[in-house]
């Protein structure tokens, strides 16, 4: 594991998980999810600690994932190379290992965490933030999927936990249309629980931190324990599952010529010419 891409530290009964790579506006690669989960096991082993947070160095806490790495992590060659077509158990084995055991680790995280959301939370950030149990976020944080605008339409592994969050027709029109919001709109539909100035996020995420572990460590794990079987009674469990699949059936589209295909892009142009000309199709519309 590589530990220079979090920083882990123990502040009484405090576990701090930040993200750091700060180079990449904390892009996350697959090796970065199952990094994070051994980060939470840390955590979890440790009885002293009671709440986890969990941060971004820099200028924002993740903007998602890394898009040099998409499709490559499958073996993807690069549309040139005469390489075949990843077959569909490798991509579902990489995409489980991703969304049932990274993304559900911290869904069903012993320890309660608290997402300290800053900058962009973009995508698979958000997604990850969305897996703690509380957001708190500056006034301005730009949170948002514009990472359905790749092909992926409203396939997402939070899909239902989004819906019961903010009810199914916010959570197509989020996912359809790849839209962001501020923290304060985030507020405003229930998907952040607090939104705060940018000077006091810190002080408000440490005192939220600090109240929750007054609680006596058994009725804290106790009380994931049992969020865990109403997430089960939810669905949200199941819906890691959904997403993994989905993911990997959006690895295989066809794109037509009339449609933006971020690989082609990405292979003509490079891997920042083809993320922003997917948004460039979405000028006209805003």
């Amino acid at each position: 594991m590589e530990e220079h891409n979090y920083i882990y530290e123990i502040t009484g009964n405090i576990a701090t998980i930040t993200i750091n790579r700060p180079e990449a506006l904390n892009a996350m690669t697959f090796a970065m999810d199952h990094e994070l989960s051994a980060e939470l096991t840390k955590a979890e082993e440790d009885d002293d600690v009671k709440c986890i947070i969990l941060k971004g160095t820099g200028p924002c806490f993740c903007v998602g994932h890394d898009l040099k790495e998409v499709g490559y992590v499958y073996g993807f060659g690069d549309g040139k190379d005469k390489k075949r077509r990843p077959s569909q158990r490798i991509r579902l084995q990489t995409d489980h290992g991703m969304m049932v055991k990274s993304y559900g680790h911290i869904q069903n995280c012993f320890k309660p965490i608290i997402a300290q959301v800053h900058g962009h939370c973009l995508e698979g950030g958000l997604m990850v933030a969305m897996m703690c149990d509380m957001i708190i976020a500056t006034e301005d944080a730009n949170l948002g999927f514009p990472g359905q605008r790749l092909g992926f339409a409203g396939i997402s592994p939070i899909l239902t936990h989004l819906v019961y969050t903010v009810g199914i027709k916010k959570a197509r029109e989020l996912l359809l249309l790849g839209l962001n919001f501020n923290g304060k709109e985030g507020m405003e539909m229930g998907l952040v629980n607090r939104a705060v100035p940018p000077d006091k996020l810190e002080e408000e995420v440490q005192k939220v931190a600090k109240t929750i572990c007054l609680m006596p460590r058994d009725g804290i794990v106790m009380a994931k324990s049992f969020l865990q079987l109403t997430y089960d009674r939810m669905g949200l469990n199941e819906s890691n599952i959904a997403g993994y699949i989905g993911h990997t059936l959006f690895t295989n589209l066809r794109w037509e010529e009339d449609e933006y295909n971020y690989f082609k892009e990405r292979r003509n142009h490079g891997p920042k010419s083809g993320f922003h000309g997917r948004d460039e199709r979405y000028e006209d519309e805003k």
